[in-house]
């Protein structure tokens, strides 16, 4: 069976989650809206839950194979905030489903990826090794997924453009202080 037909499926439950909780979808919703069958759907899903998982690892392997590149972790953070911010009722009736830890394995992974490029980018120049490299990561990856989800809680009341520019003035100098900080004595 073609990968146009596991796409359209996917886009087809991308419309439906958009206009309704993704715990009230149904497999027969999704065949109907995509004009397959059941055993067309189940050929590539077990469940509705596993569909949205798969989407959620389709869409992080785009940022993690680089399909997706960003001059700066900002660039990043504003783009996957505007997608949220343009599918509000998508996002909101997944993050308020059973599927839930998904989108947050799915947030981490993306913001660990841009901040993976970001302190690379950054430490050029310094002695820094790559466990306080891979330290730092983590940190900016937790501080950047946790503001995300609080975000999501709130209802995305906060305006993308607003939240990243606060961000780059924080990032700005602590991520470099940071690096700064931990690289070896007499290197810089």
């Amino acid at each position: 069976m073609s990968q146009l037909t596991k796409k359209a499926i996917m886009a087809s439950f991308v419309r439906l989650v958009n206009k309704t909780p993704l715990d009230k979808i149904t497999v027969k919703d999704i065949v109907e809206d995509c004009g397959v069958n059941r055993n067309t759907f189940y050929y590539y899903f077990q469940d509705i839950y596993a569909l949205a998982e798969e989407l959620f690892r389709v869409e992080t392997g785009k940022s993690v194979a680089g399909e997706y590149t960003y001059d700066s972790w900002a660039e990043g953070f504003l783009r996957s905030a505007r997608f949220a911010a343009e599918n509000k009722e998508a996002v909101g009736h997944i993050y308020n489903s059973s599927c839930r830890a998904y989108l947050e394995a799915y947030l981490y992974e993306v913001t660990e990826t841009f901040m993976k490029q970001y302190v690379e980018r950054e430490a050029e120049g310094l002695d820094v090794t790559d466990g306080d490299k891979t330290f730092i990561v983590h940190f900016y990856k937790h501080a950047l997924a946790g503001l995300i989800i609080e975000w999501l809680k709130s209802g995305m009341e906060d305006d993308p453009e607003n939240i990243t520019q606060k961000l780059q003035v924080f990032f700005a100098s602590s991520l470099r202080a940071a690096l700064e900080k931990a690289a070896r004595p007499g290197e810089s």
